[in-house]
């Protein structure tokens, strides 16, 4: 097994360690009345839990009887990612900036090459005072200088390659130089091989740099160019297209005449970018299933994202034509609030569809459940340590299913460290999300305050976006 096999193991690892943690609670009531400024926000009735009227298809009816538990279809994701096939690429350096080291950075050279100066000063041989010429001394990029004599110094300047029998390097500005008679001396003490990088310093040729699986990085990049190289091979980023359904959505305005605006159009391309892919397009296709069809068969992406349609209504299409072109279904609903009716397909050995609901934080839900583990196991990206926070507040739960909860990090008077939950989290709701920099995983039952747990950061927190 590589480095990236065990590191993309780790996803399953990850994700069984959340589902065993995962702490029973009790009940837990609505919140009080009065609550902080802050977070005193209202909940959307329809995703409070108790059962509720309306249509069968609404994120608040009970789940499909093959719903998947909440941490087995994020792994039932990852491991679809890791099971399709890998297309390892070389590319130009300048085209290998967050991708996925496929085999380890080994160093294809000493770095330093050679002996070089840390510092502008001057090389000395031996004791001193010393002798020197004038002139501009040894500049960097030069070809070997002429050895020093023993009592000899010559000028040097940061980054060129030392002299040989040169036994330290003086700082400019630790050393004073007669000029009239031509000697130097030392200011201060004089230590041997000091201010000098000696070869090798860093690596020797064949060191391993980095593993395979690395992401690579600015830094990475310039680790690669000093070690000797002009191209990666690299695990490209996965593609991914968006499909927008929905006749009801309108591109620009205001909301008017039973038409709502599309709001899964502008936020999920920037966020899956964000989640390491390269999306390709994002196309609004309206409720047609013939354009459906032939958008899902004709795509070139590695992944194809689809916004509704994922119920039983009318004109939710998206089972049909899975069904129709013969895909498999992986995940076919998870027992999550908001979001349940999400989907995960394979339509073809490299080739998988995310079907996300139509509404907004119901969406989020899905990409997070869904398409990141994905996204994250076709990219070789390694899985992220399980990272868990008190929650500062009660937060009321589903009775049977798991539900994702907006929270935002906050320091009490002590500067203990908690998760504050955000209202305004229901399944059509943005508010609440968009003030948060991380979703709370509540069990089943709900969390009182003071419970930890599972909290899945939003790219957004760490300034993931490129």
């Amino acid at each position: 097994m590589n480095d990236t096999e065990h590191e993309i193991d780790g996803i399953d690892q990850a994700l069984a360690l959340v589902s065993r943690t995962q702490p029973a609670a009790p009940a837990v009531p609505a919140p009080a009345a009065e609550a902080p400024a802050e977070t005193a926000l209202p909940t959307d009735p329809a995703d409070s839990g108790a059962p509720a009227a309306g249509p069968a298809n609404s994120d608040t009816a009970p789940a499909h009887p093959t719903s998947t538990p909440w941490p087995e279809a994020r792994a039932a994701a990852a491991l679809a990612g890791r099971t399709a096939p890998a297309r390892p690429r070389r590319v130009p350096l300048e085209q290998a900036l967050a991708q996925i080291l496929a085999e380890p950075l080994e160093a294809l050279t000493d770095l330093p090459s050679f002996d070089t100066s840390a510092m502008d000063g001057w090389a000395v041989a031996g004791p001193g005072p010393w002798s020197f010429q004038d002139g501009a001394g040894i500049l960097a990029g030069r070809a070997a200088p002429d050895p020093l004599g023993d009592g000899e110094a010559v000028r040097i300047a940061t980054g060129a390659r030392i002299p040989a029998e040169a036994t330290a390097v003086i700082r400019s500005e630790h050393a004073h130089a007669d000029e009239g008679k031509q000697r130097l001396h030392a200011q201060r003490e004089v230590i041997p091989g000091q201010d000098i990088r000696p070869r090798g310093q860093e690596c020797r040729t064949g060191d391993r740099l980095l593993p395979s699986g690395s992401v690579v990085t600015p830094a990475v990049l310039g680790l690669a160019a000093a070690a000797g190289y002009d191209t990666l091979l690299t695990v490209p980023r996965p593609t991914v297209e968006v499909l927008v359904l929905g006749d009801e959505l309108l591109t620009s305005g205001l909301p008017r005449d039973g038409m709502v605006r599309d709001a899964l159009g502008p936020l999920l391309a920037p966020w899956l970018r964000a989640l390491g892919a390269e999306v390709l397009d994002t196309r609004c296709l309206g409720d047609d299933p013939e354009a459906l069809r032939r958008a899902v068969l004709g795509s070139e992406a590695d992944v194809v994202v689809t916004t509704g349609g994922t119920a039983a209504g009318p004109v939710d299409h998206v089972h049909p034509i899975l069904a129709a072109i013969g895909a498999e279904l992986l995940v076919d609903g998870v027992d999550v609030r908001p979001g349940h009716p999400m989907l995960l397909a394979r339509i073809a050995p490299d080739t998988h569809l995310v079907g996300l609901p139509g509404n907004p934080l119901a969406a989020v839900s899905g990409l997070l459940t869904l398409a990141e583990p994905l996204l994250r196991a076709l990219a070789h990206r390694p899985a992220p340590e399980p990272y868990r926070a008190p929650v500062r507040d009660d937060v009321p739960g589903h009775p049977v299913s798991t539900r994702l909860v907006p929270v935002t990090h906050r320091a009490d008077s002590t500067g203990a460290e908690h998760a504050v939950p955000l209202h305004y989290n229901g399944p059509a709701m943005l508010r609440g999300i968009a003030a948060a920099d991380g979703l709370a995983v509540v069990p089943p039952g709900g969390a009182r305050a003071g419970d930890e747990l599972e909290i899945l950061d939003l790219p957004w927190a760490e300034g993931c976006f490129t």
